[in-house]
Order: structure tokens, then sequence, then C-alpha cells
């Protein structure tokens, strides 16, 4: 199952930058990662400073 940014998303872009295959991108007030792009590595989840990523 792919991993999901909540609401405590701040905008940092750690996440994107971190992401292995670009599945992740600014969305409305918070970025998104596309369920169908996601490889369930974990590696946004560690890099966001407020923990607002987790696996959906």
């Amino acid at each position: 199952m792919a991993y999901v940014i909540g609401g405590g998303c701040i905008m940092c872009g750690s996440c994107a930058g971190e992401c292995p295959v670009g599945a992740i991108a600014e969305g409305d007030g918070k970025y998104e990662i596309n369920a169908d792009a996601c490889v369930d590595c974990g590696t946004c989840a560690g890099s966001c400073p407020v923990g607002a990523i987790s696996q959906g």
C-alpha cells in the first residue's frame, strides 16, 4: 500500500527530493504522493521532519 502525506505537511519539500521514483509532487496546501507510482520504500517517511508521512 502506498504511503500518504497527512495534514501536518509543512511543504518543506524534503520528501519530494528523496523519492527515488519521483512519486511526490506539490499539491494544494501539502505535498501529495502518486499511489500508482509509489514503490512503498518508505524513504519519504524517513525524510519528513514533522512525521506527516505514513503508510496508507
